[in-house]
């Protein structure tokens, strides 16, 4: 994903050494062409793995889950970390902490969008500490389904989230892998430091 390294290298903005801001093309304003690309990516490196819905958590997922979706050509169902007056009966809920916002959410799901024959593609933004992507695994078991795989668009490696989701043994795809932010750089794995 040579496009996502390069506007990661542009754009993205080191905070500190565990928070890289990239609100100019994936969590304020999106960058339209950017997750098209995106979700080609995850639709190819899931091809065969049977997927019916995909999963994300909003709001920063839902443009990535959505591409994937529309690549699939299956439904995206995105879970909810504020309460919704229209979602109030058959919920299923999973705790999940936020590190960079220093918070711990409820995000909720209704439990009529996934039944016990999905195959569920879990889609977000960031892996850094494994709480989102666990949290949505904790919904796709609630419903009874199977997770498909698990689809990051950018992975802090440096962060013991990786290790901890890939442990359950699903399939982890990550399109950028970012080793370092250390002295305010980017720098991406060995692997990527091609770009």
């Amino acid at each position: 994903m040579n496009l996502l390294l390069e506007k990661i290298k542009n754009e993205g903005i080191v905070l500190s050494e565990t928070v890289l801001k990239v609100d100019s093309f994936l969590n304020h304003q999106v960058d339209p062409e950017l997750m098209l690309e995106i979700g080609k990516e995850f639709a190819e490196r899931f091809k065969d793995h049977g997927v019916t819905k995909v999963l994300t958590i909003e709001s920063s997922g839902i443009a990535p889950g959505v591409m994937a979706a529309l690549q699939m050509n299956v439904p995206l169902i995105f879970a909810r970390k504020r309460k919704s007056l229209t979602l109030s009966e058959d919920i299923l809920t999973s705790k999940v902490y936020s590190y960079t916002k220093q918070e711990e959410n409820t995000i909720s799901i209704s439990n009529k969008y996934i039944q016990e024959s999905d195959r569920v593609l879990l889609v977000d933004d960031f892996l850094a500490n494994g709480q989102a992507a666990l949290g949505l695994v904790d919904l796709v078991k609630q419903a009874g389904a199977e997770v498909a795989g698990i689809g990051i668009v950018i992975e802090k490696s440096f962060q013991d989230g990786g290790n901890l989701v890939r442990a359950t043994g699903y399939k982890v795809e990550s399109l950028a892998e970012i080793g370092s932010l250390e002295n305010g750089e980017v720098q991406f794995r060995k692997e990527e430091a091609r770009v």
